[in-house]
């Protein structure tokens, strides 16, 4: 997947308001593969709304959003399941972790599925993020910033031509942001990647080369 357009997008939610001021909804945008895009936000403007579209998981809006100028209202529940095993990774702001399962447990179910990392590598992920004696311990005993951590290693166990982050850093200081930030972007690079990340004040330090106003 190259590229992904907006055009003319609203959430049905906002369709009563009078005017809406945004630098996505409503407007003509393409967010294009190898791209580092920051959205900003106030909460309550949709950008966990704006995800749930780009990964098929909500469908309430008007206008229109292709992935390579092909309309993604038109895909099929097999398509999704495609595109979100092998085209969008997303790392969810609220986690979506299962708390009874360990933090090595909850990566490993996603990369049975794609069988993208070694075992090794994903070890070393534990340890580059600080998290290396965690790896046995269920994620529902651990800190929302160390789940944190733990949910964007198992984002990243999977091929992708765009990465989406929902406020990844929210919980996380800025050593441990900056780590996440170098292996995120080494990790795109590498695939030749897009990155998506979203933010309502303290974002992701990362070489952004566009910042849109949700």
């Amino acid at each position: 997947m190259e590229s992904i357009i907006f055009h003319s997008v609203l959430p049905n939610v906002f369709a009563a308001e009078p005017k809406v001021c945004s630098e996505v909804w409503l407007k003509d945008i393409e967010l294009r593969r190898g791209e580092i895009c920051l959205v900003e936000a106030e909460s309550g403007t949709g950008k966990s709304t704006m995800c749930s579209y780009l990964t098929g998981f909500r469908h309430d809006y008007s206008g229109k959003i292709l992935f390579d100028r092909q309309d993604i209202n038109s895909y099929t529940h097999a398509k999704w399941a495609q595109i979100r095993c092998r085209h969008i990774s997303l790392l969810f702001q609220e986690l979506r972790l299962f708390p009874e399962l360990t933090a090595m447990e909850n990566v490993e179910i996603k990369n049975r599925l794609t069988g993208f990392l070694s075992r090794k590598r994903i070890e070393e992920m534990f340890d580059l993020l600080g998290i290396g004696e965690k790896r046995d311990v269920r994620t529902g005993k651990m800190s929302f910033g160390q789940q944190q951590r733990v949910a964007m290693i198992r984002a990243l166990a999977q091929p992708f031509d765009f990465i989406l982050l929902d406020e990844p850093v929210s919980h996380l200081d800025d050593k441990n942001s900056q780590t996440m930030a170098t292996l995120i972007a080494e990790e795109a690079s590498r695939q030749g990647a897009g990155i998506i990340s979203t933010s309502i004040g303290r974002h992701m330090p990362l070489p952004y080369n566009r910042v849109l106003k949700l």
